[in-house]
């Protein structure tokens, strides 16, 4: 890319599309094209086509899907499967239609298995049975990537995957019945606070295992990957770290301030067993995640409570 390029960055509002935009910009990437879902409505075919064919983007950064926790995931099963298959699909097709230069699909590491070999490798796809909870999401995105592949092989256009962990940081969603368990455990243990509650309740039994990546550590990888990476094969982006859910919950805790009991919820689902990325593909490359965990933590909460009038509402 060079600064004049023209960017297009879907789902510019979320937690991950935010965090490109502001690292684009600070990179001197002020090209960009920004467009909110009611301007442009990425489930809708024509609509997504007319916006290529106007604005002719250079190039894509295709963040935009609908997101959730273990909650959302399993009660909003079609329409996770069918508007991430819209979105995905318009936009990759209309990148390919209206010569776009280059795009990068975002993924999620709930592509893998659910009893996955450990750390999880690239090749691992598509060897096991994948959780319950959020297979329609993960078969959006498997198919995402897919598309990418044979775009890629058939019109030979340079259309790239990354595969991220599990992402939190400023514009989170920290709505309890669709957040996912990082945001929602800085919610819980914040009100928890101003409430004097004694305890806060955590879903499962506490030992389920999970890597987290800061939103801007992969923005910056996705950057990176833009610039540096053209192989059709995807690749997993995180940091290489893993976490029991117990000990998240401790660490959040402490940064909040809360000094009543935790509350482990058996009855509710632990979701897959253990999640850590290979990501010695993308280190081989010359990129390493920056932010620890403490750290994104305590960003988050900041942001968390200077937003906490309109997080409330909600």
């Amino acid at each position: 890319m060079n600064k004049e390029s023209k960017i297009y960055v879907a789902g510019h509002r979320g937690l991950v599309g935010s965090a490109i935009v502001k690292i684009l910009r600070a990179n001197g990437y002020n090209n960009l094209l920004l467009k909110t879902s009611k301007e442009l409505d990425l489930r809708k075919q024509t609509e997504v086509e007319a916006f290529f064919a106007q604005e002719r983007p250079d190039y894509v950064f295709l963040a935009a899907a609908k997101v959730g926790g273990i909650n959302a995931n399993n009660i909003y099963r079609a329409e996770f499967l069918y508007d991430n298959l819209m979105i995905e699909a318009n936009i990759i097709n209309s990148a390919y239609l209206h010569k776009v230069e280059k795009l990068l699909f975002l993924g999620s590491s709930c592509i893998y298995p659910k009893l996955c070999p450990q750390p999880m490798k690239e090749d691992y796809l598509l060897t096991g049975f994948l959780e319950p909870t959020n297979e329609p999401y993960a078969i959006a995105k498997i198919t995402g990537i897919k598309l990418c592949e044979n775009y890629c092989r058939q019109y030979g256009v340079n259309f790239i995957s990354a595969m991220p962990t599990n992402l939190y940081g400023p514009q989170d969603n920290f709505d309890l019945a669709n957040s996912h368990v990082l945001p929602a455990l800085i919610r819980k243990f914040h009100e928890a606070k101003i409430s004097n509650s004694k305890h806060v309740e955590v879903w499962g039994t506490g030992s389920a295992l999970r890597e987290f990546l800061y939103a801007d550590d992969l923005a910056k990888a996705l950057v990176f990957l833009m610039e540096n990476y053209n192989d059709i094969e995807f690749i997993n982006v995180g940091t290489g770290q893993e976490v029991a859910i117990k000990e998240l919950a401790l660490i959040i805790k402490a940064v909040v301030g809360y000094e009543g009991e935790l509350k482990f919820d058996t009855s509710k689902p632990d979701g897959t067993p253990r999640k850590l990325l290979d990501t010695s593909k993308l280190n081989a490359l010359g990129w390493q995640a920056e932010t620890s965990l403490k750290e994104g933590i305590e960003i988050t909460y900041k942001w968390f409570l200077d937003n906490y009038s309109d997080i409330r509402g909600k």
